[in-house]
C-alpha cells in the first residue's frame, strides 16, 4: 500500500492531471488515518512552536553548556575563556543583532580528522559566539521535535545512545527478524539538501526570522586548512551544536516511512539496520529504501558499504549480533573492526621506542581501557576469550617495553636473574638463537620473571577484570540470583 502512495506521488510530482492529484492526495489521508502512530505524530507538530525571542532567552544557559563542552576555537581563534571574559558585553549586542536580523554566522573551520573505518571526516568548528546561537536555537527547536521523534531513532538522543539502539536490534532478532538490510549513507552530513531541510522546519517553526537564521547558518563558509574559503551550498558540518538535531529532522521522515511500511528498524544518526526474516526479503527492502532516500531525500545510499547479510556479519555501532537457534539468545559480539581498532591502539599506547616510562604507559593504557570497557561492557560473556587475548598481548608489549629499556641483553639477563630465573637458564634463553626483543618477550624465562601478578602490582587493570565489574555484569547476576530465590 505504502509503496503504491510513493509510486503515486512521484507520478503526480511529474505532472499527472488535476484528478489523478487529488485522488493521490485522497489515498494519502486514508493511510494517515490507518496509522494511529502518523495521526499522533501530526498532533505533537502542532502542540509547540518555536520563536527567535525564545532563543535570545536561551543564550545565557547556551553559552554555559558551550563552555562547559569547551571545544577549539573557529575561524577567529577566540577560545571559550576569551569570550567568557566580554560575555556580559557580547551578549546584549548580540541579542540586539539577532531581533533587528543584521546577525550574519561567520565562517566555519575545517578541520580533517581519521576515520575508524578509513579516510578522514570533514569537522565544522564554528566561531564561539556562533555555537552559543546554535546552542541557543538546538535548545529551543528539540522540546519541538524531540516527542514527535521515532522510538527506533537512537542518535544524538536524550536517554538513548547506542547501547539502547543494540538493545532494541537484540528485540528484532529474538523476534525472529534474522537477517539485516544494513544501509550506510555515503558523505551523510555533507549532502543534506538544504532546500529540503528548510521545508521540513518550515513545517513545525512558524516565525520566519528563526527560519532566516538557521538558514543563514546553513549557509555560512568554510574555510579549508590552506586558508581557502568555500560556499556552502549544501550539508550540515558536524562540529556545531545544531547539526545533530538538523540530521534527526532530516532522517525523521525515513523513519516514519519504514513504520508506514511496517519494517521493524535501528537507526542511529546516518547508520540504520532494517531486520527481516529472509534474504529476499532483504534485497526487496534494499531496493525500496534506497529508491526512497535517493529520490525523495536526495541522499545517497554508499552501496560499497551497504549490504544484506546476517547480523553477526556486519559492523552495527562497534558491535555484531549473533542469534542462536538453540536457545534463542542473541549474541553480543566486537565486531571485526573493533578489534582491528583496538590492537591498533594498544600498538600505539606501548611503542618500544617511546622513551616513556613503564608507569605513565600503564597509566594512559588503564585511562584508555576504563572508557572502551564502559563502552563495549555490554557485550555477553562469549566476548571473555577475545579480552583474555587482548590482555595478553597488552602484558607481552609491556615485557618487551622492559626488556627494551635494558638496551643490552646482560642487563636483561641480570635483570631476569635477579627475578629468580636460574643463572644458566637466563644466559640461554636471551643469547640463543639470537632473537629479537619481540621473541623474547615470550620465553619461558621472561613469563616467569616478569608474571602477570607483576603488572598488577604496578597498577595495570586487566579487561577481564573490568568486564566482570560491568553494570551490565552486576544486573546479569542480580536476575540470575533473583531466579533462583524467587523462581
Amino acid at each position: 500500500m505504502s509503496m503504491q502512495i510513493e509510486l503515486d506521488f512521484e507520478a503526480a510530482d511529474k505532472g499527472a492531471d488535476k484528478a489523478s492529484c487529488e485522488s493521490v492526495r485522497a489515498d494519502h489521508r486514508r493511510s494517515a488515518r490507518a496509522c494511529p502512530q502518523r495521526k499522533t505524530k501530526a498532533k505533537n507538530e502542532q502542540a509547540k512552536t518555536a520563536t527567535l525571542e525564545e532563543v535570545i532567552e536561551a543564550l545565557e544557559a547556551a553559552f554555559e553548556a558551550v563552555r562547559a563542552n569547551k571545544g577549539a576555537p573557529g575561524p577567529d581563534r577566540q577560545g571559550i575563556e576569551q569570550v567568557r571574559e566580554h560575555w556580559s558585553e557580547i551578549k546584549p549586542q548580540l541579542a540586539q543583532s539577532l531581533l533587528q536580523g543584521s546577525y550574519r554566522a561567520g565562517d566555519i573551520r575545517r578541520v580533517w580528522i581519521p576515520k575508524a573505518g578509513g579516510g578522514q571526516r570533514g569537522l565544522g568548528i564554528p566561531n564561539v559566539v556562533d555555537r552559543v546561537v546554535q546552542e541557543a536555537v538546538r535548545q529551543v527547536l528539540e522540546p519541538v521535535y524531540e516527542p514527535t521523534f521515532h522510538q527506533s531513532s537512537h542518535g544524538f538522543r536524550a536517554q538513548r545512545s547506542c547501547h539502547t539502539a543494540i538493545a532494541q536490534a537484540k528485540e528484532h532478532l529474538q523476534a525472529g527478524y534474522g537477517w539485516v538490510v544494513d544501509l550506510d549513507l555515503e558523505n551523510f552530513f555533507n549532502r543534506v539538501n538544504h532546500q529540503r531541510l528548510m521545508s521540513r522546519l518550515a513545517q513545525r517553526v512558524q516565525d520566519k526570522r528563526l527560519l532566516e537564521l538557521i538558514g543563514g547558518m546553513l549557509k555560512a563558509k568554510v574555510v579549508l586548512p590552506d586558508g581557502v574559503k568555500v560556499s556552502n551550498d549544501e550539508g550540515v558540518p558536524q562540529g556545531g551544536p545544531l547539526s545533530p538535531l538538523l540530521s534527526n529532522v532530516v532522517l525523521d521522515e525515513l523513519d516514519w516511512k519504514l513504520q508506514e511500511r511496517g519494517h521493524r528498524f535501528v537507526r542511529y544518526a546516518d547508520d540504520a539496520n532494517i531486520y527481516v526474516k529472509s534474504p529476499r526479503a532483504g534485497q526487496r527492502v534494499m531496493a525500496s529504501v534506497k529508491a526512497f532516500i535517493e529520490r525523495r531525500l536526495r541522499l545517497k545510499v554508499n552501496a560499497d558499504k551497504s549490504a544484506v547479510a546476517q547480523p553477526q556479519d556486519r559492523h552495527f555501532l562497534g558491535f555484531s549480533l549473533k542469534r542462536e537457534p538453540k536457545d534463542e539468545q542473541v549474541q553480543v559480539h566486537l565486531s571485526g573492526r573493533s578489534k582491528e581498532r583496538i590492537d591498533g591502539k594498544i600498538r600505539e599506547l606501548t611503542p618500544r621506542n617511546g622513551g616513556r616510562s613503564l608507569k605513565a604507559v600503564i597509566d594512559q593504557i588503564n585511562a584508555y581501557t576504563t572508557g572502551w570497557m564502559g563502552f563495549f561492557g555490554i557485550c555477553t560473556p562469549q566476548v571473555e576469550a577475545v579480552l583474555r587475548r587482548l590482555d595478553a598481548h597488552i602484558r607481552r608489549r609491556l615485557r618487551a617495553m622492559e626488556l627494551k629499556q635494558c638496551k643490552r641483553k646482560r642487563k636483561i639477563v641480570k635483570k631476569l636473574i635477579q627475578r629468580g630465573i636460574r643463572a644458566k637458564t637466563a644466559w640461554r634463553q636471551v643469547y640463543e638463537g639470537r632473537k629479537s626483543i619481540w621473541a623474547l618477550s615470550h620465553t619461558w624465562a621472561v613469563d616467569r620473571a616478569l608474571t602477570n601478578s607483576l603488572w598488577e602490582d604496578r597498577g595495570l587493570k586487566s579487561l577481564t577484570q573490568r568486564y566482570g565489574q560491568h553494570p551490565a555484569r552486576r544486573v546479569a547476576r542480580g536476575a540470575v540470583q533473583h531466579e533462583l530465590v524467587f523462581g
